[in-house]
């Protein structure tokens, strides 16, 4: 299964973007889709997954969750669009994480790609793809690409989409 992660696109989408989307099986999106037409062309692209951000409207709140909790490939997933790091989980899914970790956690929000593994809780893979959006103080674009082979993460790949302006 072919994954396509991204964050934060504050409904912004390019041809780049889609160019990376096109061969994956799924796209999921950490938050802050900015408009619920974001959300519909990439359901065009491959099937979504996605959890409404800080600053979606009811529009996107209405198609998509705060937090979501799948299985993909035998790959317990958590998305949320606010949830911390590793060592500084917000309080909000701090205790979803502890009684019952998942073997991926995937945030926005912070516009800071991440990808890093808690050891305290079994290797938790968190990953935060940054923003592929150009609203924001990052200044270069970023989402990412990977696969899933029975209940683990192959090929990870960090994409950059240049800078934010």
């Amino acid at each position: 299964m072919k994954i396509g992660l991204l964050s934060d696109t504050h409904s912004y989408l390019d041809d780049q973007i889609l160019q990376h989307l096109s061969d994956r099986d799924e796209i999921w999106h950490a938050g802050d889709f900015g408009t619920a037409e974001v959300s519909e062309r990439l359901s065009e692209v491959a099937p979504l997954r996605g959890v409404y951000g800080n600053i979606d409207g009811q529009d996107v709140r209405k198609l998509h969750p705060k937090v979501e909790r799948f299985e993909v490939n035998g790959l317990d997933v958590l998305m949320t669009h606010i949830g911390g790091y590793p060592g500084k989980y917000h309080p909000d899914v701090r205790g979803m994480i502890k009684e019952n970790p998942p073997k991926m956690f995937i945030t926005g929000h912070s516009h800071i790609l991440k990808v890093m593994t808690d050891k305290s809780l079994n290797n938790l893979l968190h990953i935060n793809p940054g923003a592929a959006g150009r609203h924001g103080f990052h200044k270069i674009r970023t989402m990412v690409r990977f696969a899933i082979e029975e209940g683990q993460v192959r090929d990870l790949q960090v994409i950059e989409l240049g800078k934010r302006a």
